[in-house]
């Protein structure tokens, strides 16, 4: 028996390799299908099942393309429809894998349909839980992103609850739990850094299974400080519920090489928006006028499903040199897959032939600290909420960058704002929507939060609870 964990970091997401006697099970896998299928082809092997956790809602999964490439049959848990041809498992039905055996145990609350598959070792073994998004490890799925349903979410936590204690807690403390995220993902406020626990383990480290927890706690506990969805969790669910485009004809149509002029008109004449993402630094020294900056180098997928609103957004990339797959391939993990092409060449292209280059002002945390304390200026924090909630700068108004498109209308594009988030990244982010949209009078500050701390020159502008 082999157990593969197959980890996406920028995801924060968890897919699974499962091998035994010739034949594999694939659990929640990634829209880029290929790796999947050439570790089985090197091992002789035939996927024989897709099982699928939930419909995903931060990500859009490579199901339906493995099971047209490989004939596999896709399974979902009870009360899952598709568009698509699948095998909706009944509660306590079992799949055989070579000498292993996969049991589905419905346990509902993040979802309707979530199911957490059960792995049977040959000798007749409970060896580990595939828990999708039911079970985290130091946390749960978050109860409010069913598809269309008249359950409130604290209906589905409820139900959350009846699933832990009924069909996940029974199990013996050395069972191994394989989540499907880990620390970073929007699917929950306190997951781990680690990505392969036990039972045992959770239940004396998660809050979520304490022995004593009644299910009015549980209910108030998990819904406490929740911050909203993503707008794209809702149409990423949709798609892996109803299909969508073959991932092989989203990098043909998407990867083509664009020369200045052409790439100018598409910007032009197709409504496409310039998407940059490269770093943020290369974007500070010259980009594309309008151009909007998401850089691969951070949570690149999640950041353009909160930011870009329509999923078919045409889309024109500017990309480090040989990174145009690489940012297709992201870019359809969250089901953006009407990229028109990609700037050959590079800004340095643009440059050579004539067209305008824009530049963002940027300034040291060393230079920003001496302003603060010599002139009265405008700071904007683009941090999340909780960020901003554990330490700020005192004066600083504050919208989380997830929100922007929400709080556009509360600032002042008159005025001048100098930006700055945790690092250095999403402040960055936040300045080119915020140019983009006709605000010039932007500075950002290098290195976030983080180097204003570090100067020793802002001790007194410090806001912490402990202080509140």
């Amino acid at each position: 028996m082999i157990i593969n964990q197959i980890y996406t970091g920028c995801l924060a997401q968890g897919a699974y390799y499962i091998e035994s006697e010739g034949e594999v099970a694939i659990i929640d896998p990634l829209r880029e299908i290929q790796p999947y299928i050439d570790k089985a082809n090197a091992a002789g092997a035939k996927i024989k099942y897709v099982f699928e956790t939930h419909f995903h809602a931060d990500f859009v999964s490579g199901h339906v393309d493995l099971a047209n490439k490989t004939g596999a049959t896709i399974v979902y848990g009870p009360g899952a429809e598709t568009s698509y041809y699948s095998h909706t498992a009944i509660d306590g039905e079992e799949f055989n894998i070579g000498k292993i055996t996969i049991k589905a145990l419905h346990t509902p609350g993040h979802t309707l349909e979530s199911t957490t598959f059960l792995l049977i070792d040959e000798h007749g073994n409970n060896h580990a839980i595939f828990s999708g998004d039911t079970l985290f490890l130091g946390d749960v799925g978050r109860p409010d992103l069913a598809i269309k349903s008249d359950l409130t979410k604290e209906d589905l936590a409820g139900m959350l609850y009846d699933s832990l204690r009924t069909k996940i807690m029974t199990l013996a403390d050395e069972v191994i739990v394989y989540p499907a995220h880990g620390a970073g993902s929007a699917c929950g406020k306190n997951l781990s850094k680690e990505t392969v626990g036990t039972i045992g383990d959770q239940k004396k480290t998660n809050y979520a299974l304490r022995a004593d927890m009644t299910k009015a706690e549980f209910v108030k506990e998990v819904l406490d400080s929740m911050p909203p969805p993503p707008q794209y969790f809702a149409k990423n669910a949709m798609l892996n519920k109803t299909g969508y485009d073959a991932f092989d004809q989203v990098l043909e149509t998407g990867n083509v090489p664009l020369n200045p002029q052409d790439f100018e008109g598409m910007a032009n004449y197709e409504e496409a928006l310039v998407l940059d993402v490269r770093t943020h630094s290369d974007f500070i020294e010259g980009h594309i006028p309008n151009s909007i900056f998401i850089g691969l180098n951070g949570q690149f997928a999640p950041w353009v499903g909160a930011l870009i609103t329509d999923l078919k957004q045409p889309l024109i990339l500017v990309v480090p040199e040989g990174k145009s797959e690489e940012a297709l391939t992201r870019l359809s993990r969250v089901g953006y897959d009407n990229t028109l092409g990609y700037l050959e060449g590079g800004i340095d292209a643009w440059k050579a032939s004539g067209k305008d280059v824009a530049t963002l002002e940027s300034i040291s945390a060393e230079t920003f600290a001496e302003k603060v304390k010599s002139e009265s200026i405008n700071i904007l924090d683009v941090r999340k909420d909780g960020e901003y909630i554990a330490s700020h700068l005192e004066d600083a108004q504050h919208f989380a960058l997830d929100f922007i498109n929400e709080h556009m209308t509360h600032i002042d594009s008159t005025k001048t704002y100098h930006i700055h988030c945790a690092g250095g990244y999403r402040s960055v982010i936040a300045a080119s929507i915020l140019k983009a949209r006709g605000f010039d009078k932007l500075v950002d500050v290098a290195g976030g939060f983080a180097a204003i701390k570090e100067t020793d020159m802002l001790t007194t502008e410090f806001v912490c609870p402990s202080t509140l």
